[in-house]
């Protein structure tokens, strides 16, 4: 008997299963290509060895909500999501210069490591970016494949592709007002929300939920109801990611400590802050925030500034609101019980965590 699909490790070993099985057979077709490729798969099979499966969940969890019945098909559909973050991470650590993920080197710092030890002629970076931004683009289009090949009916998987067209458009999109952000200095608190919704919100929660949905067979009732879910729940959760980034722990998130304070991120936490700073604040901020070799003490007071500003505290009100409003509109959602029980357990999940 198989455990209880409420068992949330069950359902992430059946996703690091149906991963390991996909990329198991691309490897004929990479190896016939060339022996060399093999850093890449390799890359790539550690780099998706880690992480919360959170889009996997709540696509499958949609699913079931909708109607659907467990089975593989529906899990390797759901897996295919973790394909697509792996190409978000690749490329945004590529965007941010990130040293590491997930407690590892950063993909493209890998490959540049790779290039110093084999001697290699050319800059050690640029070939790093290189074969990350390919990397990313392969994990991309084996997404696509992935989804496509999982054996879901054919009228559900076309239904799903428009789904998942618009995800991955939402995400470019996002990624780019990200970008944005970051070239104009930050801006107002509306502007950083912004990005969180369209880099994160929609991306993490909601879409993953649609797109379970319509493979389910759900209807437009379900589709609405995961929207008023989803969204305030997927804020949440990016605001949460926010609050980890400058105060995390890096043991356990397995990030350098301040690590998007080092980044420049233009978050909302930042913006609330400087909404409220002074002077001799927002010159803290300005000397600090971005500089690539920010030491422990600039760390520390930049996230002082936060703290006496009041911006981590409304950023935990904020998501203490977004939770409430997200909780309440599952409970008025037109989904079988038990998928709303787990919905329930994945929301905090997504919102108490540490990592």
């Amino acid at each position: 008997m198989n455990p209880s699909p409420l068992d949330r490790d069950d359902l992430r070993q059946r996703v690091q299963k149906a991963l390991n099985v996909f990329l198991a057979g691309q490897l004929p077709l990479m190896d016939a290509i060339s022996e060399e490729l093999s850093p890449l798969t390799d890359a790539l099979t550690e780099l998706i060895a880690g992480g919360k499966r959170l889009r996997p969940a709540f696509c499958y969890w949609g699913f079931r909500g909708a109607g659907g019945e467990d089975g593989e098909s529906v899990v390797v559909a759901a897996a295919a999501l973790e394909l697509l973050q792996a190409c978000a991470l690749i490329h945004d650590d590529v965007m941010d210069g990130s040293d590491t993920r997930r407690g590892l080197p950063a993909v493209h710092r890998r490959f540049a490591s790779l290039h110093r030890s084999e001697s290699w002629v050319g800059d050690p970076e640029s070939f790093g970016v290189g074969a990350a931004v390919l990397l990313g683009d392969l994990c991309l289009a084996w997404s696509d494949e992935m989804l496509a090949g999982s054996g879901l009916p054919v009228d559900r998987l076309k239904s799903g592709h428009r789904v998942y067209d618009v995800m991955r458009t939402e995400l470019m999109g996002g990624q780019y007002l990200d970008l944005l952000e970051q070239a104009r200095g930050g801006g107002s608190v509306e502007r950083a929300l912004r990005v969180a919704r369209f880099k994160s919100a929609k991306y993490t929660i909601e879409k993953p939920l649609h797109l379970g949905a319509v493979l389910g067979g759900g209807g437009q009732d379900v589709l609405d109801g995961y929207s008023g879910y989803g969204l305030p729940l997927g804020e949440a959760f990016q605001l949460r990611d926010d609050v980890l980034g400058v105060f995390g722990d890096p043991a356990v998130t397995g990030k350098p400590a301040g690590d998007d304070l080092r980044e420049g991120k233009r978050t909302a936490l930042v913006a609330m802050a400087l909404e409220q700073a002074d002077g001799g604040q927002v010159a803290v901020v300005r000397r600090h925030l971005g500089d690539p070799h920010l030491s422990a003490d600039g760390v520390a007071a930049l996230r002082q500034v936060i703290e006496d500003t009041g911006a981590r505290d409304r950023v935990e009100r904020l998501i203490e609101t977004l939770m409430d409003d997200a909780l309440t509109a599952l409970r008025a959602a037109p989904v079988d019980g038990q998928a709303r029980e787990v919905l329930q357990e994945l929301a905090v999940a997504a919102t108490a965590r540490t990592v």
